[in-house]
């Protein structure tokens, strides 16, 4: 009788293991996706004319940064300033005046403003990119010291991407 119980119970175990295992699956698809919209970052220098001079135009530059999207166009603009009078941009200091102006190349021949071809355009890549200001205060103007006080204005520069 032990011989038959350890036999069948050998049996069983073999039965068991050798019994195949049925399982059920079910596979789906899932979509990933990811998007990149056009980002953009600007910061700005002073432009500093300095000391102008008494004759011919004092020209100076700043720079402004730009970080875009890798491909994502943009443009920057800049308004006329705190104390644009009749069609030009004045520095002051107090009640006295010195006209100025900023231009998107180094020849000084386009005039920056905020739109059509007084744009600055260009393309993002991803890294930093350097844009330079040029700016001129005109010659021919009477000159009147403010006693150490500076001539200033304020731009209002505008990146659209």
């Amino acid at each position: 009788m032990k011989k038959f119980t350890v036999l069948f119970a050998l049996i069983s175990l073999i039965s068991i293991i050798s019994v195949p295992v049925s399982a059920e699956s079910d596979s789906k698809t899932m979509v990933v996706s990811a998007s990149i919209s056009s980002i953009c970052s600007i910061s700005t220098t002073p432009l500093n004319f300095g000391e102008v001079n008494l004759t011919g135009a004092t020209n100076a530059t700043a720079t402004l940064s730009v970080q875009c999207t890798n491909g994502g166009a943009w443009s920057l603009g800049m308004d006329e300033g705190q104390n644009f009078v009749a069609a030009a941009r004045f520095l002051k200091s107090g009640t006295q005046t010195l006209a100025y102006d900023l231009f998107t190349d180094p020849a000084r021949g386009v005039r920056w403003t905020g739109a059509g071809a007084g744009l600055k355009l260009g393309t993002g890549t991803g890294a930093l990119q350097s844009v330079t200001v040029y700016g001129q205060v005109t010659t021919g103007q009477i000159l009147i010291s403010t006693g150490g006080v500076p001539y200033t204005d304020t731009i209002i520069v505008t990146m659209t991407y």
